[in-house]
């Protein structure tokens, strides 16, 4: 695959998040799709259970989104560099336990390591600070 489809193929699952278009989400990757949040621990497969766990997000924090900072492809791989923005408005579970709502902002930089096989993500690992995410929702961006 040409280096800009791979990142294409990389951001389409992230962008469709982006937009709460979870049909999309799950055209966007693998059936066997991995997802290995490192950050919480949380690690999935197949569909059902990512979009189970992004929609969790997606409840916690509606208008969360996502910006592209940076790409680079090796190999069928694509590390996304991107930065999440959103606000705090419903319950968030976390492996400690249930977060509630707080009204505040947060804005985390995060990287994307993607797998991309036969023009879908095949998986993915993200990684973010979870110290700086709880501080932003506990005091505000």
């Amino acid at each position: 695959m040409p280096k800009q489809s791979l990142i294409d193929t990389a951001k389409a699952p992230i962008l469709a998040y982006n937009k709460k278009h979870w049909e999309a989400v799950r055209a966007a990757i693998a059936p066997r799709f991995v997802y290995d949040e490192v950050a919480t621990h949380r690690k999935t497969q197949g569909a059902d259970k990512l979009l189970e766990a992004w929609q969790a997000w997606a409840r916690a924090l509606p208008d969360s989104k996502a910006t592209f900072r940076n790409a680079l492809v090796s190999g069928n791989n694509v590390v996304l560099e991107i930065t999440w923005r959103g606000t705090h408005t419903g319950p968030l579970q976390m492996p400690g336990g249930e977060v509630a709502p707080t009204g505040n902002k947060f804005e985390l930089r995060a990287c994307l390591v993607i797998e991309v096989a036969a023009g879908k993500a095949r998986g993915m690992r993200q990684y973010f600070d979870m110290a700086t995410l709880m501080q932003q929702l506990a005091e505000g961006k």
